[in-house]
């Protein structure tokens, strides 16, 4: 399928305009949408392929740039160690509520669109796969995907470290995969564990994929990608919007 990847809006959130890049079908019609997010570096180039990907199998994606508070719209960090730095200093420098909000606008933006028909599946990749871990508490999410979601075993995401994406578990309704890589140092055993007990607790429609790969080993760029692995977990997330917003559509 023909995509357009050249379009961005500016959406209004309480913490200013949040500057969001849309993937999309080029044909005419209706489709599912899918609000994607980046890791800490926001939307580099391998996030932007990503999105290709799914719009090309026939869903509009808007990838937020999480850090739109503090860098001018267009900032991408780079992999490196400065990159790092400064994607990790602001993860925990954003208040929770701020993340919450920004989800809250883009959802609500994706089902307003003419060519969104209002189905929404939410995704995300480390720091993002928590947001998406959370943006799938909103009710109106029907399927949800998370690569080695960061921090949910811990509570550490955003301002004092605190968060309650445990304690709120219970509020994702939709199906949910959780997909991991066992040689992680970000998301060791037992933190896993900590997740999938929590999530087994509330009850939740829960895919659950563990494998032998590393952090990022979907990013297809540096030593730690591992195609084999991507092309398979990126399948089992493609098989769950399919399943979750795209029959019927």
């Amino acid at each position: 399928m023909i995509v357009i990847d050249t379009e961005y809006v500016d959406l209004a959130t309480p913490t200013g305009p949040m500057r969001t890049h849309i993937v999309r079908p080029a044909a005419p019609g209706r489709y599912p949408g899918v609000l994607l997010f980046s890791e800490i570096f926001q939307v580099t180039a391998p996030i932007h392929r990503t999105a290709l990907q799914l719009a090309g199998h026939g869903y509009v994606v808007a990838v937020p740039e999480v850090y739109h508070e503090y860098e001018p719209a267009g900032t991408v960090l780079k992999y490196d160690q400065a990159g790092s730095d400064r994607g990790n200093a602001l993860k925990t420098t954003k208040p929770v509520q701020a993340y919450d909000d920004d989800a809250s606008a883009a959802l609500e933006y994706l089902a307003g669109r003419s060519d969104c028909n209002g189905r929404l599946g939410v995704m995300g990749i480390c720091m993002g796969g928590h947001l998406a871990f959370r943006a799938a508490m909103n009710p109106g999410v029907l399927g949800a995907v998370c690569f080695y979601a960061t921090d949910i075993h811990k509570g550490g995401l955003g301002e004092g470290m605190k968060d309650n994406s445990m304690a709120r578990a219970g509020e994702i309704k939709g199906e949910l995969l959780m997909v991991w890589g066992r040689q992680d140092p970000h998301i060791p055993t037992e933190g896993r564990m900590k997740v999938l007990e929590r999530l087994n607790e509330v009850g939740t429609r829960l895919n659950w994929h563990e494998v032998n790969g590393a952090h990022a080993f979907l990013r297809d760029e540096g030593v730690r990608y591992d195609p084999d692995l991507a092309r398979s977990m990126f399948g089992l997330a493609l098989d769950l919007f399919h399943r979750t917003i795209a029959v019927g559509a």
